[in-house]
């Protein structure tokens, strides 16, 4: 059995029609071709080529199995340019979901980072509700969801991606913003905005004052963080806002403020059990939870 080493060597000599010749175009010493060369015809029992005045020349015998051997070697060229391409991520897609809090600032710097090592790949990322989530899995849209909710379902695993907390934002320009830290009971006594509690992703946001038994009244309800903090920085009030939504440092006109109360939540990535997910989706899944935890105050 002829290995993949001496296919290459003998195709080279065939080329080049020498042992010196052969050694170049693969980079290598000549005597090590040479003795390839004759073990490998020690082992086939077949003289491959007559040598004459220097040159080697195919015999007759072997020029058939050279045909054969040229046919091999441009099927192995075509899997090396195929791998090639693979670890390029060229041709190939990897389609993701992720809530809007995450999506904000997390996802774009796991994508950067993904296309760092796969400069070809083609991404498409979807802003997806929580509620949307699931179908969105199992009609096979994408791969796996960045989710700030965990959901019980048979096919859809939820897999723990990063810790997150609380922040309160308020008007850089407010009485407020002198302070570090505020209080939930402190927090309620003002104009609050944010994500309708009924929804998913506003319980989050709404658990503080459930824990400690606040009455709170959200005068303006938004469905997006980022949304949410425009209106903070319009000066129409506070907002309770996640630490990713915020990570990318100094948001124009709000400031940040710490919490005086446990705000932690944790966040998940979905995928389908049945459905082994890409190299892609595996390294967007380990970058998206190394930024995340990277970004967390």
């Amino acid at each position: 059995m002829l290995t993949l080493r001496q296919i290459e060597v003998i195709r080279a000599i065939m080329v080049t029609g020498t042992i010196a010749g052969a050694a170049k175009l693969l980079g290598v010493a000549a005597p090590g071709v040479s003795r390839l060369m004759k073990y490998t015809e020690d082992s086939l029992r077949v003289r491959l080529f007559n040598r004459s005045h220097g040159r080697y020349v195919p015999t007759p015998e072997a020029r058939h199995i050279f045909g054969l051997l040229d046919t091999v070697y441009r099927q192995v060229e075509d899997l090396q340019f195929a791998v090639q391409r693979l670890e390029k991520g060229d041709g190939l897609e990897l389609s993701v979901g992720s809530v809007p809090s995450i999506a904000n600032v997390m996802v774009p710097r796991a994508i950067a980072k993904l296309r760092q090592q796969y400069p070809e790949l083609y991404v498409d990322i979807n802003i997806l509700k929580i509620e949307e989530a699931i179908d969105y899995l199992l009609v096979g849209r994408g791969e796996v969801v960045a989710i700030s909710s965990y959901l019980e379902h048979s096919i859809i695993h939820f897999e723990p991606l990063a810790i997150g907390r609380l922040l309160c934002i308020v008007p850089q320009n407010s009485e407020l913003a002198a302070k570090d830290a505020i209080a939930p009971a402190d927090i309620v006594r003002h104009t609050l905005i944010g994500i309708d509690p009924n929804d998913p992703y506003g319980r989050v946001m709404t658990e503080i004052f459930r824990r400690q038994n606040l009455a709170y009244d959200m005068k303006i309800k938004a469905r997006f963080g980022t949304t949410v903090c425009a209106l903070v920085a319009a000066d129409l009030g506070i907002a309770i806002i996640d630490e990713f939504t915020v990570a990318a440092g100094r948001v124009p006109g709000i400031k940040c403020l710490e919490i005086e109360a446990d705000t932690t939540f944790p966040t998940y990535i979905a995928f389908r059990r049945d459905v082994p997910l890409s190299i892609f989706s595996e390294r967007f899944i380990d970058t998206l939870r190394a930024e995340m935890n990277r970004a967390k105050r």
